[in-house]
């Protein structure tokens, strides 16, 4: 039954982990089950959609309750006390299952087995059938935000991402138009975490165990490589502590930095971009930081026509 008023504009739900699959050493899939995700929607394909998922603060803990929530919910949840409230966390809508009464969330979560494990991945490292969560996913017919693959008339595109943007881009790579073209890198821990794509045949997909390299050090000469820039711009994507910023976040309608951004309103206007490529970077914010400076400040890039995002900081809590 559903737990929460109808009248918020998005899913405030409990849900219960209906099945448990371990894809590979780093990857663990859920599907996330309730009645009230027959409400569960989007206008449109659902991308790289993000939503939130709150899991209980420990092993045993209870979830948190959100019945009879209204507007002021967030603020009231974060007034408990963390044994109460538990801990959110954000992924991405790996496939949508079933319809009315059986739909399911379909979730894959990286399990950072080298150390970075937090409490998201921890809880769903231990997951078992009848575990109970709670999400914050999009009502259909309401905005909801949480979706940054824009790539307007862009005629090819290039995604890019370590292990925690692997479910957003095989999402992406699945519901793609059959004649799309480009390509995909993805940067994974092991060569046992490659998993079979669904991908139209346009678009190469190249997969880059790390094998105990550092992160992200074979994604930055493989999408150089890829874009026909020279050697040279490899030394470039060198950054400091200081350069990281742990919240990158540049897409055409937002900038962390504060960069000037794309009125919405213009958002329907074809852009006329640099080889007719859309890029769609996400993961470490080191990573995505120094490909960033390689991509937009160096090579010119039209910051229309790119999104990046830091998805996590390496060695850094993530709030939500």
């Amino acid at each position: 039954m559903p737990t929460t008023a109808t009248t918020l504009p998005l899913l405030l739900e409990e849900v219960e982990v209906r099945r448990v699959e371990r894809l590979s050493p780093s990857f663990v899939r859920l599907e996330l089950g309730s009645p009230a995700l027959a409400d569960l929607g989007v206008d449109g394909p659902w991308w790289d959609q993000r939503f939130k998922l709150i899991v209980p603060h420990a092993p045993g803990a209870s979830v948190p309750s959100f019945a009879g929530a209204d507007e002021s919910w967030f603020s009231t949840w974060l007034e408990r006390p963390v044994e109460e409230r538990g801990v959110m966390r954000t992924y991405t809508v790996r496939e949508v299952r079933g319809t009315g009464a059986d739909t399911r969330i379909v979730v894959d979560i990286v399990l950072h087995a080298d150390g970075e494990a937090g409490p998201g991945a921890a809880w769903a490292g231990r997951a078992v059938v009848g575990d109970r969560a709670v999400v914050l996913a999009p009502r259909r017919g309401a905005p909801f935000g949480g979706i940054e693959f824009l790539p307007d008339a862009a005629r090819r595109v290039l995604l890019v991402g370590d292990e925690t943007a692997v479910p957003a881009i095989t999402s992406i790579l699945a519901q793609l138009p059959a004649d799309a073209e480009g390509a995909a890198f993805l940067e994974v821990p092991l060569a046992a975490d490659v998993q079979p794509v669904v991908h139209p045949e346009g678009v190469t997909v190249t997969w880059l165990p790390r094998e105990r390299a550092e992160l992200g050090s074979l994604l930055h000469p493989a999408v150089l490589e890829c874009l026909g820039l020279g050697p040279e711009a490899l030394a470039e994507t060198a950054v400091t502590d200081d350069e990281v910023d742990p919240d990158l976040w540049e897409t055409p309608t937002y900038s962390s930095s504060g960069e000037a951004v794309l009125d919405p309103v213009d958002l329907g206007e074809p852009v006329d971009v640099r080889d007719g490529l859309y890029l769609w970077i996400a993961g470490e914010s080191r990573m995505v930081t120094g490909l960033r400076r390689a991509l937009v400040k160096d090579h010119g890039f039209d910051r229309r026509q790119v999104a990046f995002m830091g998805y996590w900081r390496h060695g850094v809590a993530m709030k939500s």
